[in-house]
């Protein structure tokens, strides 16, 4: 019985941060329906395996024909909201449009996920989530001083400054309409997102306290006591020892502290700190500093793998992940303490429950037949 109970969501298939952001709001249950196009899925993928799917049900409709379009204008009608990851202008020329949607249902949220937004001069380029990290400024400010910048996964643009930021524009949406009955659009666009994250380091920057220079800063790599060092097994461990009194136990913790050490802000001296945490680091193996400083007053993790992270004692603990009809997986987040959502389901095939399906959104059997005759529905 997740917060999000009694809010239907009309969602069109697409790629990584529509599905996210459906993913969100489903796991939080929502009634989420996504309209997957024939033939649609990957050849060769598994369709039990596309995990961002996963708490939903998927219907196929033809949006070329007018019967199939039709027909998600009844759907639209149901809906508390509506998410689409098309090029600007796709949903008009299709005759589903924000005009046509919200004519159909005045409350409807209309939520629209692209990369650079509905409007600008980049607005119909293609693009991925590296491109929009790019022009953000993200991208840059992230990797070692002399090397290109660090690929961070397509977690900044697709997940954080995609997915995200249209679950929270979707939200606020709605708690709007709830109020005055009137819906409105989205223009969620992952270039805002990406350069909404980086409002800490525009702040810094304004101070003087962040160069534009990759590889000065405090948390890009630069500081001794924010970073990754190699362990004698070959593995990594992370320090994060931003408060004086973190770090000053990391020293006492490790032998350190009875050394002549730079000081923790002494930037002209942070490469010769720098190199004795890597000698030290280099000294024992992943699990020895683990048994040593995990769970201690000083910032401090192993680095993971995923299989890692799964068997970890404190993700177990909180159950972090999730196995789902054998798939191992991350857990609904964040928590509620009194709104506990359902059992996760596994990914739907497309198509399996049609008639099931338009049933619970208001159609009857021979609205059905009439779209599978039509060749609307498969």
């Amino acid at each position: 019985m997740g917060p999000l109970q009694g809010i239907r969501v009309v969602k069109f298939a697409g790629l990584a941060p529509g599905p996210y952001c459906a993913m969100m709001m489903a796991d939080m249950g929502a009634d989420v329906l996504r309209i997957e196009r024939p033939g649609g899925t990957r050849p060769g993928a598994d369709d039990r395996l596309s995990l961002l799917n996963r708490n939903r049900r998927t219907v196929v409709i033809d949006l070329k024909s007018p019967h199939g379009v039709a027909a998600v204008v009844r759907l639209v009608d149901k809906a508390d909201a509506l998410i689409e990851g098309f090029r600007p202008g796709v949903m008009e020329r299709l005759g589903l449009g924000p005009e046509v949607c919200l004519k159909a249902n005045r409350r409807l949220v209309y939520g629209r996920m692209t990369g650079w937004g509905q409007q600008g001069p980049m607005a119909d380029a293609p693009g991925h989530d590296l491109n929009y990290i790019a022009l953000s400024g993200a991208l840059h400010s992230i990797g070692r001083k002399g090397e290109p910048p660090t690929i961070p996964l397509n977690l900044i643009g697709d997940f954080a400054g995609g997915g995200l930021l249209l679950a929270f524009g979707i939200l606020c949406a709605l708690i709007l309409a709830m109020r005055s009955g009137e819906g409105q659009v989205v223009d969620a666009a992952m270039v805002d997102g990406a350069a909404s994250l980086m409002t800490y380091m525009h702040g810094l920057r304004a101070q003087g306290a962040w160069s534009d220079v990759r590889g000065e800063n405090p948390l890009d790599g630069a500081s001794p006591w924010y970073q990754v060092y190699e362990t004698s097994d070959g593995q990594y461990v992370s320090v994060a020892n931003v408060e004086a009194k973190f770090h000053a136990e990391l020293l006492r913790l490790t032998g350190l502290a009875g050394e002549e050490l730079p000081g923790q802000h002494d930037r002209k001296n942070w490469p010769r700190l720098r190199q004795r945490f890597t000698e030290l680091f280099r000294s024992k193996t992943r699990e020895e500093w683990c048994a040593l400083l995990e769970g201690s007053e000083t910032c401090f993790a192993p680095v993971l793998t995923i299989a890692e992270a799964v068997e970890h004692p404190h993700n177990r603990t909180r159950g972090t992940f999730i196995e789902v009809e054998g798939v191992m997986q991350p857990a609904p987040a964040p928590r509620f303490s009194r709104s506990r959502p359902d059992a996760v389901r596994p990914p739907d095939i497309p198509g399996r429950n049609t008639e099931e399906l338009l049933a619970h959104w208001g159609f009857t059997a021979e609205d059905v037949a009439h779209l599978r005759r039509r060749g609307a529905v498969s």
